[in-house]
Formats: structure tokens, C-alpha cells, sequence
């Protein structure tokens, strides 16, 4: 089974490239057989090194090298972008703090972010994070929501949301169903929570549905295990909470990426590629494969595992024929933008629109 047959089902795959600003051969030949709907990009592969105009033409490089590698006339380039410590770019692109610390400057902050992401080429941010900020001892969330109740998260998440759009970065919401009451950070293991879906109900999913019916077209999904919810899956493989409490419950009809399969939390899950058919069976389109934490290049196998599946009717044909409809219709509202130096005045602009981070950022998150 070659090139021609998996890119077949491209559309329902996000590649995170190897971690080095010029494109990796192993990454182009990926994307040639692939030609997956999206790219992610993380802060190594941003020269980190050099002034803005330097590390600006060394991006536009890697940019139009990922285009005319994945060729296709849509494509998501997207980014974790949502302030404190994860922070992907290199100055003088503005680095805001913690989403909670300028909440109430949402819509400021998110028509900054917008444009200067624009200005990169990037179409799509995995943000706003759409989590409630309820469990003191969270090892992943904290200050990254909005706040911690839904009203707060809702009233910032929303205003950011619109805002960002408008400058022709699409939003995506994460991670559903909330992962703000998690004791173990996902990248690390499997966060199990008691919740019973009414508590979700009064909790969790209000800045979902908020965000949902604001407009929002797309999700991400969490690695979170709710046995009371569904004993036999985590939600990313869940079509409990995929399709009979986000699309059915909640009426989403927009696009749903998991988070990145290779976290700990997935360890065990995704080691048969059939995995990655169950996952669309049970209401996700995308399917996130980073070089952060496992091998990209295991895409090809999950990709050949989808297109057997489809071939054998064991994966609907209706399902698969409706995901990929979404994940057009996603496509076709993403802008293609330029890679453009922007003026200092409007760095200048956006640093007074949000309070500011100066510690470190991260490599993943």
C-alpha cells in the first residue's frame, strides 16, 4: 500500500515536525505521502538565534517549503499560542502572560495575537484553552484558564475567540471535556476523574456550549478518563462524550483534533494503528501525530489503518464521508497569509494590550 493510497485520508491528520527550523527530509517526505490538512509548529522550529528579520526569512523558508511539500491548495499551519510559558515564537513577537492575568483584556489581546500570528503564515491557534481553573494542585492548567468558575472563563474565552478570527487565525477550544479538575498532567500519564456527566453538565461543559454556539469550529479533545461517563475509553476514543455528548448533546458540528496521541496518556492505546480508525468511529477528524513525543513518520501506519478499515467496512463509510466534510468546510474558512515583517509600532501597539511574560517558555505543551 503506497503514497497514493494514504493520502486518501490525509485530510484527517496534524503533523508536528522534527525539532529543527529548516525542514527535515524525513518530515518532506511525510508530507508528500501524507499531504495531511495540518502542520504544527513548535518553538524549535524557530531560529531562536537571530534578529527578527533574520529568523523571519529563515520561517518564510520553512513555511513554503511545508506548502509545496504537503501541496495542497488549503492547508492549516497552526501553533500553541495562548501566553505564559506556552510561547512557541521568537521576539519581538509580544509575549503575554497566563490567559488568567489579562482576562479581562481578552479581546485586546486576542486581535494582537491574531495579527501577528497572520504575519507567520499561521491560520489556526489551539486556543482559547476553554478549562476551568478549579483544582489548586492542577499540574497542567492553573493560570492557562481564564479563571475558575465558567462565567469567568466564558467572558474572557469568547471575546479572545472573535477577536483572533478576525484577523484570520482560527480558534480551537481546548480540552474538551475540561481539564481543569486533573490531578496528573496528560503528557505524563492517564488523569482518571470521578466526575458524573451532571456534574460535567453544571461545570466543565458550560464553556463549550458557550463556546459553540458563539461560533467556534473546532475542538480539541482531552486524555482524560471518566469511568463513571465511559468505563472503556478515554475521551479521545470515546464516542460516549464524542459523538452522543459533543455533537448530539452539545450540537457541535465543527471539527474535532485530538490532542497529540504520542502523550504518556495515550501509552497503550495507539500501539495497534487501528487505533487511529476506532478514533475517528467514535466522532474525532483529526488525528495530532508530533515528533515531540513519539515518531511523525507513524502516521503512514495509522493513515494505512484507516484506509483498511474504510476498504474492509469496518469504519462507516457516512462517518468517515461526513468527518471529511467538516474538515473541508474548516479548510475552506482558513486564510493563506503571507509571512510579512510587521512594523515596530505595531509591537509597541500590542504590548500595552495585555500584561506581559518574561520567564521561560517551553518546547511542548
Amino acid at each position: 500500500m503506497g503514497a497514493a493510497s494514504i493520502d486518501s485520508v490525509g485530510d484527517h491528520f496534524f503533523i508536528g515536525l522534527r525539532p529543527t527550523p529548516v525542514l527535515d527530509d524525513r518530515d518532506r517526505a511525510l508530507l508528500q505521502d501524507l499531504r495531511p490538512a495540518g502542520v504544527v509548529l513548535f518553538k524549535s522550529n524557530f531560529r531562536h538565534d537571530l534578529p527578527y528579520e533574520g529568523w523571519l526569512a529563515s520561517h518564510l523558508r520553512l513555511i513554503e517549503e511545508i506548502r509545496a511539500a504537503a501541496a495542497r491548495p488549503n492547508l492549516l499551519i497552526s501553533i500553541d499560542h495562548e501566553g505564559g510559558r506556552v510561547c512557541r515564537t521568537p521576539e519581538p513577537m509580544t509575549r503575554y502572560a497566563y490567559a488568567a492575568r489579562w482576562a479581562g483584556r481578552a479581546a485586546g489581546v486576542g486581535r494582537a495575537m491574531g495579527r501577528e500570528l497572520a504575519s507567520l503564515g499561521v491560520n489556526l491557534n489551539f486556543a482559547p484553552v476553554l478549562d476551568i481553573h478549579t483544582n489548586p494542585a492542577n499540574p497542567v492548567i492553573g493560570e492557562r484558564a481564564f479563571g475558575s468558575t465558567p462565567d469567568e472563563v466564558i467572558a474572557a474565552a469568547l471575546p479572545f475567540m472573535r477577536a483572533m478570527q478576525k484577523q484570520g487565525v482560527l480558534a480551537c477550544g481546548k480540552h474538551f471535556p475540561g481539564h481543569g479538575d486533573t490531578h496528573v498532567d496528560s503528557h505524563l500519564g492517564l488523569p482518571s476523574q470521578p466526575a458524573s456527566l451532571d456534574e460535567l453538565r453544571q461545570r466543565e461543559l458550560r464553556p463549550f456550549a458557550a463556546a459553540i454556539g458563539g461560533g467556534l469550529r473546532m475542538l480539541m479533545s482531552s486524555h482524560i478518563s471518566f469511568p463513571l461517563i465511559d468505563p472503556d475509553a478515554p475521551v479521545t476514543l470515546s464516542r460516549r462524550f464524542l459523538t452522543e455528548i459533543l455533537r448530539q448533546e452539545l450540537g457541535f458540528k465543527g471539527v474535532v483534533v485530538s490532542d497529540d496521541i504520542g502523550m504518556a496518556a495515550m501509552k497503550g492505546f495507539f500501539e495497534d494503528p487501528a487505533a487511529a480508525a476506532k478514533l475517528i468511529a467514535a466522532g474525532s477528524d483529526m488525528l495530532m501525530v508530533c515528533a515531540a513525543f513519539t515518531r511523525a513518520d507513524r502516521a503512514r501506519d495509522f493513515a494505512r489503518a484507516i484506509v483498511t478499515a474504510r476498504d474492509e467496512g469496518r469504519l462507516d463509510p457516512v462517518v468517515l464521508a461526513r468527518s471529511k466534510a467538516r474538515i473541508a468546510a474548516l479548510l475552506a474558512k482558513a486564510p493563506l497569509h503571507q509571512v510579512q515583517l510587521l512594523p515596530d509600532s505595531s509591537f509597541a501597539t500590542h504590548r500595552a494590550a495585555g500584561a506581559l511574560f518574561s520567564a521561560a517558555t517551553v518546547e511542548v505543551m
